[in-house]
């Protein structure tokens, strides 16, 4: 069956679709997650943005021919580089600089005074890597494993595909960090932004992260991002992952590709990303990684000069004498094994098998580019292509007609765009590729130019068409709605599509190439380029406002990024508050703070038993476990503390010690919303293994802590949405938390907890001059805040000292942070013997009366 594009020939038609505004030229204004910015923020400001341009790739710009009889170096620009290209979309006063490596060997004793000719006379600083290290790096590592591994391609055995090989990895790394000190020795680390591209240097933002904390990168992969499950065979997964999440922002053609990504690192990292203000974020020790989904462009400019030039005026007459009228069916491909050539070849044959009439009239011309690599499957892809070709055209062929003509040569631009002039239509196939800019390329062509609309002896008016059938695998295919996409599998629906696309009413051709041209023409690659440095440098505006720490060895460094105020809870910084504190309220949270999450067995451990026991005894002490477990099992627990206040189900029930009685909120008296929560959460828990229901008196908690993360967490949102519908009208919060769904009365929350612990022991006249109140998820934020805003409002002559604390470095209200569990046992035991030794001194210090003083 025929795969046609999502618009149909009516919607195209359509008056709106018809009078589509033009695109504005420039990035238009974004919102951010600090809100709308104004007119005058949405430029960025000249001291911002005057640094230079850092572009870090595999490869330069550039050609390198040495003379075999004089022995100099002749260089210049690759004008069909994407790299130089780009430049188009930098103001033209920024300077760029590029940082990649020639594709020629360069004797090391040439290579400093070739390293000064390139910088003058290029901007051009060439990293030189050895040709053994070279051919591990890139024909090794980069061609064996990544880029199979990226097009889906995995190695299932010794002949399909390379087993990873851990020297090729080193060397990986090794080639990298040559990169990294090239780009160190040309950036000014205070202005400079560095772009990486692809994923020949996927770990290169790790090496240039560890020498300046506040560099300003960015990344943007070219190349498919494969799915968590493809992703996740590679022995060095985690390694990449962090590597690239230590640039700024990270930019990918598709939304499909930056959701595999964001996948494989909520599975593997345990991140989970949010969208803010339209911006896809992930949250990284502090840092905030933006994410970018944008597809490059085309040149505009280099594509309509090529249109004009004579050469190629001579070779569009060449080839429409040669048609005699026939219809060109134009492919352009390297040459490998995911470019779906002998695809394309059978859906060709299938084509005239089945529409004798197109025997004689339809041509399809395969232009195959040099392949990038050697090896058996580019070979084995070369003879495929042949065999096809050869049976297709003596079966279907006749004296002065061939269906089939392979072009497997280099040739020249103007050719290349002679053919594009000519093609009534252009099928790209491809099983798997990064973008292909082919289709693109394409369409401008088909657009024409004055100069062009002469050779074709056309006017100027007429209108212009283009079809064309693009695998829905590729990185352009959700740009070109109008296309035909098909699934390049099946060839009986290829030859179908080919067949619509040669078939197809002028009128559609021309809406459907209208569509394609509003689109490429104002998404080039000067828009794509200005987009990207524009979010870059959006990205790194937090870089001075907070403190940044590098933590972890090799590959698994990163940086801690906090806010200023916030820093580590020093043990001897409280414990001087403490003993110098006559009146204390201490404020503890249960699962993650005192005892682990990780822990199978959840009651608390003798330890913890004796170090809350120390602290309770101690008279100045007013200690509370504040949690969300139920009443029952926190009380029998810690039965054996009889000076510990409890707040269950995050303060619905709270009792002052052992021996008092449990109270109960009086925010939440009606508990009917509980008829209509439950079957929905029943709903989702029978649809995600792994889940369960917990039922607490005044709350019910959907945890998926064992679901499958992506499925568990995708699942949470919808029935956080669900429930916050049906559940509108009633007297209830629904909460998202850690791994878990919950929803509570309203009112009911830690804050509270808190805020009436403190404004009882004022009423008593018990003011404490020391808080402290440590907790490590969502709703410990609430006693934070509360905590912190009530040492304003008591009526004391001094404030109290006030302690909040969060387990685990992370954005907080908190202003102090421990790193775990084992460090607030650490200081909880520390507190508890400072109250030891005073209770201790005390002692002493108290008369005894003896026998014969009576």
């Amino acid at each position: 069956m025929l795969s046609s594009s999502c618009l149909s020939f009516l919607e195209l038609s359509s008056s709106d679709m018809l009078d589509f505004p033009p695109t504005p030229r420039t990035v238009p204004r974004v919102l951010t997650a600090s809100g709308i910015f104004s007119d005058k923020d949405s430029e960025i400001s000249s001291s911002k943005g005057q640094g230079r341009k850092i572009i870090v790739a595999n490869f330069l710009p550039l050609h390198a021919k040495k003379d075999t009889d004089s022995g100099q170096w002749n260089f210049s620009f690759d004008e069909d580089s994407l790299l130089l290209q780009l430049k188009d979309g930098f103001s033209p006063d920024v300077d760029v600089i590029y940082v990649g490596s020639l594709k020629v060997d360069v004797d090391v004793r040439e290579q400093d005074e070739i390293s000064q000719k390139l910088l003058e006379e290029f901007n051009c600083a060439p990293t030189f890597i050895p040709t053994h290290l070279q051919k591990q790096f890139y024909h090794g590592f980069c061609k064996q494993h990544l880029w199979p591994l990226f097009h889906y391609m995995m190695p299932i055995s010794p002949y399909h595909g390379s087993r990873f090989d851990r020297r090729l990895w080193q060397a990986y790394l090794s080639a990298n960090k040559r990169f990294a000190d090239k780009v160190m020795e040309v950036i000014n680390l205070e202005k400079d932004y560095v772009w990486i591209h692809d994923y020949h240097l996927m770990v290169l933002p790790t090496f240039l992260r560890k020498r300046y904390s506040r560099i300003k990168l960015g990344f943007f992969l070219h190349s498919p991002f494969p799915s968590s499950e493809i992703y996740r065979t590679l022995p060095v997964r985690d390694e990449i992952l962090r590597a690239l999440l230590n640039a700024d922002l990270i930019g990918f053609h598709t939304f499909d590709y930056a959701r595999h990504f964001l996948s494989c690192c909520s599975r593997l990292l345990g991140l989970e990303y949010e969208s803010k203000r339209g911006y896809l974020t992930l949250e990284y020790f502090g840092r905030t990684i933006y994410i970018k989904i944008l597809p490059v462009g085309v040149h505009m400019g280099r594509l309509e000069f090529a249109l004009d030039q004579p050469h190629t005026s001579i070779k569009v007459k060449e080839i429409k004498e040669n048609l005699q009228g026939k219809k060109l069916i134009l492919g352009v491909d390297d040459i490998d094994i995911f470019k779906g050539i002998g695809l394309k070849l059978l859906a060709m044959e299938q084509l005239l098998s089945q529409h004798p009439e197109l025997r004689g009239n339809v041509v399809l011309v395969q232009i195959l580019n040099p392949a990038r690599s050697n090896g058996n499957d580019v070979q084995e892809a070369k003879r495929e292509t042949y065999e096809i070709t050869e049976r297709i055209n003596k079966v279907f062929g006749c004296p002065g007609y061939q269906p089939v003509i392979l072009i497997d040569h280099p040739i020249p631009p103007h050719e290349k765009i002679a053919y594009y002039v000519s093609a009534e239509c252009c099928i790209v196939n491809a099983l798997r590729d990064g973008m292909n800019l082919v289709p693109y390329e394409y369409i401008v062509c088909r657009q024409g130019t004055s100069k062009m609309d002469k050779v074709l002896e056309v006017s100027p008016s007429s209108p212009r068409t283009s079809t064309i059938v693009v695998s829905e695998f590729i990185g352009c295919s959700p740009s070109l709605s109008g296309a035909v996409r098909v699934n390049p599998w099946d060839f009986d629906a290829v030859a179908d599509a080919l067949y619509a696309a040669v078939t197809m009413p002028a009128l559609e051709k021309q809406l459907r190439h209208e569509k394609h041209y509003r689109y490429v023409s104002s998404h080039d690659v000067a828009y794509w380029a200005r987009s990207f440095l524009h979010d870059l440098e959006r990205a790194c505006q937090e870089h001075y406002s907070k403190r940044c720490w590098g933590i972890g060895l090799g590959l698994s460094f990163r940086i801690l990024s906090l806010s200023p105020s916030f820093r580590k809870l020093s043990i001897e910084h409280i414990g001087s508050a403490y003993r110098n504190a006559s009146r204390r309220a201490i404020f503890l949270d249960y699962d993650g703070t005192v005892v682990s999450e990780t822990l199978v067995v959840k009651s608390p451990s003798p330890e913890v038993i004796s170090i809350i026991n120390n602290l309770c005894t101690d008279p100045k002490n007013t200690v509370f476990i504040v949690s969300g477990r139920g009443k029952v099992s926190l009380g029998s627990w810690f039965d054996s503390c009889k000076n510990l206040g409890i707040a269950a189900e995050h303060g619905y029930y709270l009792r002052w010690n052992r021996d008092s009685d449990w109270e109960v909120s009086p925010l939440a008296e009606n508990f009917d919303w509980k008829r209509i929560a439950e079957p929905v959460m029943n709903l989702y828990t029978e649809a995600t293994d792994g889940s369960y229901i917990e039922t607490k008196d005044s709350a019910l908690v959907w945890h998926y802590q064992d679901a499958d993360p992506y499925f568990g967490s995708c699942q949470a949102m919808e029935l956080l949405d669900h429930l916050e519908n049906v559940l509108a009208n009633e007297p209830v919060v629904v909460k998202r938390g850690q791994q878990i769904v919950e929803v509570k009365p309203q009112g009911v929350t830690k804050g509270l907890v808190a805020e009436r612990v403190l404004s009882t022991m004022v009423n008593s006249d018990k003011a404490p001059d020391f808080v402290m109140c440590i907790g490590d998820d969502r709703s410990d934020e609430d006693m934070f805040e509360s905590i912190l805003s009530r040492s304003y409002s008591l009526s004391l002559a001094t404030p109290p000292m006030i302690f909040a604390c969060t387990v685990g470095q992370k954005p907080s209200k908190a202003k102090y942070y421990l790193d775990d569990t084992a460090d607030v046992l650490t200081l909880l035991q520390s507190l508890a013997n400072c109250s030891s030794s005073r209770k201790l001194r005390s002692s002493f210090e108290t008369p005894v009366l003896f026998e014969d003083d009576v």
